[in-house]
């Protein structure tokens, strides 16, 4: 509804207009200005400007009708004219005057007069200065060529701005021949993405995943766009549908983005900074309209994109089903759609893995009676006393243990052994493989051409720029920061990250001696029972702390990083993403994994023997517990990365539906009696919650293959658990980004970046890992070679491993310990033989697994057969396209033959 009169006009002034730019000329290639829920064309703007009813000098609040005719509302992302779009939409909230000015009557002075605290002289200032911000930033958005429609939702405390911005078909061919949009040239045959659907139908087998959804996205070969070749590409005459919503909403996100508001010195550009600055509340494209189909029966192609998505991928009973790629890529772009690919063929090729994991537990369920060393122990009653386990504590017979030494069979037989290397060449494969997917669905996805070369300096970046230097690829000048002056920053950010290291070493440190503290406590219990499971309880309490820890440390450092990697001035925003993402997974990879891997390498090492025991703070070392350390591994790898999913995933479900309800709250406050009514599309939109990236997506992801892979030896129940949360983690994100984010910006992506890299050395780490695991921590490699030398059956294992203390240890004189140690105190010649079976397992089994893994990088390549010809069509089709008039130059070179 529009507003009349001076009244109007001032409080527009107040939250837009700025004194210094009021009296300026527009510019002739303004594209249009903006009223209250009107659009102004340029060439209204002359007479307009002479209506007497306004301030002669406000050149962008005018009442002016381009037309006889009043605008016809239309439901929908468009302006009030019913045809231009709706590309993007920014928010601000004020606060009325005459609350403003109750606050700041504390007094009076002389007169009568009120007198404003310091305080609320400073507030004001400070909202006189958003408010010239965002004046300047509209102007130049408006000299940029964008048009505006503005409209307004008030109460008597506060109104709520919402301006509409829209890309005319002048700036968006201006902007796509810059960002190198993809135009088409020829239509082609939608592509099947899922290799599972190819090979079932080859067995003539139903496939229950499969599911028909509408209205999916054509497939075209594409080449570069250029405005000169316009006539070549495919719809070029029609100019409301010939670019997407998504390349749309890129091409104002790229305008926003350059925008100055302020001082460039002072890094004043972009509205993501002034969002930072509190200048506007909010900034975001729109989406399609309401997710929930509607009551009545429609057509399929009268659904639109927000619905399909919700319908046919974010509800949770459509977990068995696949995932509409193309959709996702059409409605958020690649980057996202590239991310819910990876996360999709991640879950599958998960399968096996838990198939095979699963068997392999079941195997030792099933075994677990024949184990003829756990049987031993349970029939010794007397005859094994151990030494204590602490200075205080009383000598045990080794018969109590009977359930842990069952137990811990379970995670320590030939079975897992076997699990482990199929887990190193899983690893591998898979990632070979999801390099050809990745492959195919760039080119299908028309960013394969897509390199840091096209990307422009962030404008953070180019606005502390302290100077301009020549690009030596583009010959164009643009911002510089001095590559020595980036080295010393990030030398500098590499020491606070050591630091931060150190910290979490600390802590550990702190977890260990904790668990001591609590094994000592339960054995000073008396109790037969807790002294039994002592261990046990002090391994799962002291988990359950250091995951507190290691959840609150996560939080610390991510925000540490974020500061860090801005100082560092990093070029390009791939370049910039890239570093943060290495600082923080650096430090989470010791936060999660220092605790497992004290476990796992070194727990039980350094214990010594009676009378020469080994300690740290005054407190003797730990030793593995009556199960092995594996059984202990298994548990903390159990409590932190279950834990983890759990907490995470409940965070995931709550939050954004709490913020969520708060903004709705908030809103309908604003709206008063008008809330009950149907609200327009922007107003829902801002009243859900602001998309926050993917990186916290990947980053949990990541941690859970490091999981899977690098310990799996001790925990083959982990990539079943892994499973059972990407099923639910696929979903979840799903309806997150569909029903409960505003619409990010569409990113354009040619991979899923670094995070393949850290894969990568993830699956070569576990391939060292395990071997080292099964080597030192796992008993395989000890019964194995006791077979060998004594007895096939392992009759007499359990005594062959004991060792007898020392003659000079006089508090339990002749107890045993675990170790091949004789009576002096010395390492056996079993143990030398042992060391040289591990080390020499270790390097068998690293050649042998890397030797396949290259072998299987030979035989797979990265790029399909049949991705290739297409690549080669496409070119061809390319170049037929740009190439200049051949005609022509057939005839200009004619004469030149005679």
């Amino acid at each position: 509804m529009l507003k009349k009169g001076s009244e109007l006009l001032r409080e527009d002034r107040e939250v837009l207009l700025d004194p210094d730019y009021r009296s300026k000329a527009q510019t002739l290639d303004n594209y249009g200005g903006l009223q209250n829920g009107v659009f102004i064309p340029h060439r209204c703007r002359s007479s307009a400007a002479a209506d007497g009813d306004m301030d002669g000098d406000d050149s962008i609040y005018v009442h002016c009708n381009p037309r006889s005719q009043q605008p016809v509302p239309q439901l929908g992302n468009y302006f009030r004219d019913g045809r231009t779009k709706i590309d993007f939409v920014l928010v601000w909230e004020v606060r009325s005057q005459k609350k403003r000015r109750g606050k700041g009557k504390i007094g009076t002075g002389k007169g009568g007069e009120a007198e404003p605290s310091e305080q609320n002289s400073r507030a004001e200032r400070r909202k006189a200065q958003l408010a010239q911000w965002r004046d300047r930033f509209v102007e130049n958005l408006e000299s940029a060529g964008l048009l505006m429609e503005k409209e307004e939702t008030s109460n008597e405390k506060k109104t709520i701005h919402f301006l509409k911005l829209s890309a005319p078909w002048d700036v968006l061919v201006y902007y796509a021949e810059e960002l190198c949009l993809r135009a088409p040239l020829q239509a082609q045959p939608h592509l099947e993405l899922n290799t599972s659907a190819q090979v079932l139908r080859r067995l003539y087998i139903p496939n229950v995943m499969a599911e028909s959804v509408p209205n999916r996205p054509l497939d075209y070969y594409t080449c570069a766009f250029r405005k000169s070749k316009m006539s070549r590409f495919l719809d070029c005459e029609n100019r409301e549908s010939y670019f997407s919503n998504t390349q749309r909403h890129r091409v104002v996100y790229e305008i926003l983005s350059r925008t100055v508001y302020g001082k460039k010195k002072r890094a004043e550009v972009g509205v993501d900074r002034l969002v930072n600055e509190g200048a506007y509340t909010a900034a975001f494209p729109l989406h399609e309209g309401p997710f929930q189909l509607p009551r009545f029966e429609i057509r399929p192609d009268e659904v639109n994109q927000r619905q399909v998505l919700y319908h046919y991928w974010a509800r949770w009973w459509k977990w068995y089903k696949y995932q509409p790629l193309d959709h996702i890529r059409e409605y958020f772009g690649e980057k996202i759609a590239l991310y819910f690919a990876w996360l999709g063929f991640y879950t599958a090729w998960l399968l096996p893995a838990a198939v095979v994991g699963t068997l392999v537990f079941v195997s030792g369920v099933m075994s677990m009676g024949n184990n003829t060393p756990a049987k031993e122990i349970c029939t010794s009653g007397p005859s094994y006393l151990m030494c204590p386990l602490c200075n205080t504590c009383k000598a045990w017979n080794m018969s109590e243990i009977c359930t842990m030494a069952k137990l811990g069979y379970l995670f320590d037989h030939p079975g897992t052994v076997l699990f482990s290397v199929f887990m190193s060449f899983w690893a591998v494969t898979f990632l070979e493989y999801w390099k050809r997917k990745m492959a195919t669905l760039a080119h299908h996805w028309d960013c394969m051409d897509f390199h840091e070369e096209e990307e422009r300096p962030r404008p953070e970046f180019a606005a502390m720029a302290p100077s301009m230097e020549e690009n030596p690829v583009t010959g164009v000048k643009e911002p510089y920061f001095p590559e020595k002056t980036r080295l010393s920053r990030m030398f500098t950010g590499s020491m606070v990250i050591i630091m931060m290291l150190c910290v979490v070493m600390i802590f550990l440190v702190t977890v260990v001696m904790c668990r001591g503290i609590i094994s000592v406590m339960m054995f000073h219990t008396g109790s037969p029972v807790l002294r039994t499971e002592a261990g046990t309880i002090a391994n799962i309490s002291s988990s359950v702390v250091n995951l507190g820890l290691i959840l609150l440390m996560g939080r610390v450092y991510t925000a540490l990083a974020e500061q860090l990697t801005k100082w560092e001035m990093h070029r390009t925003q791939t370049q910039y993403d890239n570093a943060l993402i290495f600082k923080v997974f650096i430090f989470q990879f010791v936060n999660f994994y220092s605790s497992p891997f004290y476990v796992a390498f070194f727990k039980g090492r350094f214990v010594g023997y009676p009378t020469n025991y080994g300690t740290l703070f005054g407190m003797r070392n730990e030793d593995c517990g009556p199960g092995g350390c594996l059984i202990e591994l298994a548990e903390q790898l159990f409590i932190i990365m279950v834990g983890k999913q759990l907490i995470n995933n409940v965070q995931e479900f709550i939050l954004p539906k709490v913020k969520a309800w708060h903004q709705k709250r908030t809103f309908s406050k604003v709206k008063g009696s008008k809330a009950a009514q149907e609200r327009e599309r922007w107003e829902d939109d801002y009243q859900l919650v602001e998309c926050e990236g993917l990186f916290e997506e990947y980053l949990e992801m990541v941690l859970q293959f490091g999981f899977i892979t690098i310990f799996v030896a001790a925990f083959p129940l982990a990539p079943l658990f892994a499973l059972l949360n990407n099923w639910v983690e696929i979903r979840l994100d799903a309806h997150k980004f569909v029903c409960e984010y505003r619409r990010p910006v569409a990113e354009r992506a040619q991979n899923i970046g670094v995070w393949f890299n850290i894969l990568e050395a993830l699956s070569h780490l576990s391939v060292i890992a395990n071997a080292f695991l099964i080597a030192f921590t796992s008993d395989f490699l000890p019964r194995l070679l006791y077979q060998y030398k004594f007895h096939s059956d392992l009759h007499g294992y359990v005594n062959f491993t004991l060792a007898h203390a020392p003659l000079n240890y006089t508090e339990y004189p002749m107890c045993r310990y675990k170790a091949y140690r004789d009576n002096d105190g010395n390492y056996t010649l079993f143990y030398w033989e042992l060391l040289a079976v591990r080390l020499g397992f270790i390097i068998a089994f690293e050649h042998v697994v890397f030797f396949v893994l290259r072998a299987i990088d030979w035989i797979v390549p990265d790029v399909p057969e049949s991705l290739e010809l297409k690549m080669k069509r496409e070119r061809y089709l390319a170049k037929q396209a740009l190439a200049e008039n051949q005609e022509a130059l057939l005839q200009a070179t004619r004469p030149l033959e005679t």
